[in-house]
């Protein structure tokens, strides 16, 4: 059963990049972080953010792995970041065996996740991003995991937190 977190709305790019960094620096090894929203909602932003709370180096750019399907970046713990947009399903990332990242000792980020729910690790948290009509981003973290939920719980503390409003 998924665990309520309160939604957060980000109204400045750099509301993104702190959010990011937040996240980045509590990650652990086996953390896997699934992205899901539109294109331009910040998928790739909050994971270069993300990438600086790892320590990942700032010469090692963070571009999305659109047409890569997943890039490598080293920091304090490896940095796996897949994009699922260019594949059908999961049978696609079996096909690539990037299933076998989810559990190794970095933090995945996957970036439209929604096409492979039946192959991602139980222990994972959604993070789903909206862009509202004035440019505000409404970020909503989904987990089942209790621990996951109290370290997510904890970074939100830092940012101004609101229920979802209701459409």
């Amino acid at each position: 059963m998924a665990i309520k977190i309160p939604c957060l709305h980000l109204t400045h790019l750099h509301d993104t990049e702190k959010l990011g960094v937040a996240l980045g620096s509590i990650s652990k090894k086996g953390d896997c972080i699934c992205l899901n929203g539109n294109l331009g909602t910040g998928k790739t932003t909050l994971t270069q953010a993300i990438a600086l709370g790892l320590k990942v180096p700032p010469q090692c750019y963070v571009t999305s792995p659109s047409f890569a399907v997943m890039h490598e970046y080293i920091g304090k713990i490896p940095l796996y970041h897949m994009d699922f947009y260019r594949l059908n399903d999961s049978n696609d990332i079996l096909g690539l065996g990037l299933e076998e990242y989810f559990y190794l000792d970095g933090l995945t980020v996957i970036e439209w996740a929604e096409r492979a729910t039946d192959i991602l690790p139980d222990d994972r948290v959604t993070i789903e991003i909206n862009l509202k009509s004035d440019e505000t981003r409404a970020v909503r973290f989904i987990t089942e995991n209790d621990d996951l939920a109290k370290r997510y719980k904890k970074v939100l503390l830092n940012f101004a937190i609101s229920d979802q409003p209701k459409s």
